[in-house]
């Protein structure tokens, strides 16, 4: 496999995860209570400029388009499993996830507190799976845009789930600490 092959791998498998998301707003169900717009927005632009750094051309070059990993097939091939496996993780969390999913932090109207499947192994499984994901591209590319893209999208994940970790202590006031005490936020025994 050449690195244009996996590069193109890479790619498609991301463009499965937008489409999985595009579908899936038509079956979200109403919000009742959501997080300010001031920290939805500072959220956005910092997942904004990861991803961007992450998959834009544009900045290979200086400094952040140097590699920190050598060049060499393996790599690459280990990359693109990572985010393989990463996106299907995130696409296993929203599909069951259900309607009670939003690109916001907020409550849904009738939102229920989901525990199960991937909710098992971690509290907000979808960021764990974008994580994943963006390692193995980070990997794949091998440049150090990559790693500062790593950086500013958990900062950008930090960011909102802090604000839902708030809106589901408010909503659920005696399961959700039990759930937070049983299961990590991101990676089982350790974060």
């Amino acid at each position: 496999m050449t690195s244009l092959n996996v590069e193109d791998a890479i790619g498609y498998t991301w463009e499965a995860v937008g489409l999985v998301w595009l579908v899936g707003l038509v079956f979200t169900k109403r919000a009742v209570r959501s997080q300010s717009n001031g920290t939805r927005l500072f959220h956005l632009a910092l997942a904004a400029l990861g991803f961007s750094l992450l998959s834009q051309r544009g900045f290979r070059d200086g400094w952040l388009g140097m590699r920190f990993v050598p060049r060499l097939e393996w790599l690459a091939i280990t990359g693109l499993g990572l985010t393989i496996a990463g996106c299907l993780f995130a696409i296993w969390a929203r599909v069951t996830l259900g309607s009670n999913w939003s690109g916001r932090a907020e409550v849904k109207e009738g939102h229920a507190l989901v525990t199960s499947g991937p909710y098992a192994i971690a509290r907000h499984p979808i960021y764990a799976g974008f994580l994943l994901a963006a390692t193995g591209t980070a990997l794949a590319n091998g440049e150090w845009h990559g790693v500062l893209a790593l950086v500013v999208i958990l900062l950008a994940l930090m960011v909102k789930m802090s604000q839902e970790e708030r809106l589901m202590m408010q909503t659920f006031p005696t399961a959700y600490p039990a759930y937070r005490q049983r299961v990590k936020a991101l990676v089982p025994g350790i974060l």
